[in-house]
């Protein structure tokens, strides 16, 4: 009842005390925009969609550098309604369009995104979409965004219920082979990095010398193979 009352309130609010200054998605199913607080005139991105608000809901006592700040989430009937705080800057993808990173920047960006899904995993939450666009880079941080492809990890799970995530960056995991958990993420990491320093997907160029090891530890087709949690790779980083 809690969570209908504030969807309620949360749509009322946006309606009448936001203006929506531009839509990053729009259908059916998802809306998704930017919108400005008419008396304080602070930005935040709100979303309304047709699933559940579990992942949110947990995000909504944490604070992080390298995650956005959950301010309110309401859940009615199957949809959810949110605000969130919106993290100014250029996606990683907009940021590589400049050119190849070094091995020490792409380093420091996966140890970034290592904290803030350590925070993600020590809730059972696995992001599941870690690729350029849902990384932003805000001055010296790095912000991991966008979890509409999270879920819980469910000990009684042998398979997701649902196959999403990013082709090229999604683990073998994800198609259905058997349920994801926070070493899916670490698959996509290790895409990432190896990205971030050649241009290209590893099936196609790998990184060279103790990066490129790393890189296959990553991106093992076998969970088991891959480092154990993101604590470990953080650590090999």
């Amino acid at each position: 009842m809690e969570t209908m009352n504030l969807y309620d309130n949360l749509l009322e609010a946006v309606h009448y005390e936001y203006d929506t200054i531009r839509f990053f998605k729009k259908s059916e199913q998802r809306e998704v925009s930017l919108v400005r607080h008419k008396s304080s005139g602070t930005l935040y991105v709100f979303k309304h969609f047709s699933g559940n608000s579990e992942v949110y809901r947990k995000l909504l006592a944490i604070y992080c550098p390298n995650l956005p700040q959950i301010m309110e989430v309401g859940e009615k009937e199957g949809r959810t309604a949110l605000l969130e705080e919106y993290v100014q800057g250029d996606n990683l993808g907009e940021f590589l369009e400049g050119g190849l990173l070094t091995s020490r920047e792409a380093r420091q960006i996966t140890r970034k995104l290592c904290s803030a899904l350590w925070v993600l995993h020590s809730m059972g939450v696995v992001h599941r979409d870690v690729k350029p666009e849902n990384i932003i880079i805000r001055g010296k941080e790095v912000v991991l965004i966008d979890f509409d492809a999270s879920r819980i990890y469910k000990n009684n799970n042998r398979e997701d219920t649902q196959i999403l995530g990013t082709t090229g960056y999604a683990a073998p995991e994800q198609y259905g082979l058997s349920q994801s958990d926070g070493r899916a993420d670490i698959y996509a990491l290790g895409i990432l990095l190896n990205i971030m320093l050649t241009g290209e997907h590893p099936s196609r160029k790998l990184a060279g010398g103790r990066m490129g090891r790393i890189v296959q530890r990553c991106t093992m087709v076998s969970p088991e193979k891959r480092y154990k949690n993101i604590l470990h790779l953080m650590e090999i980083l």
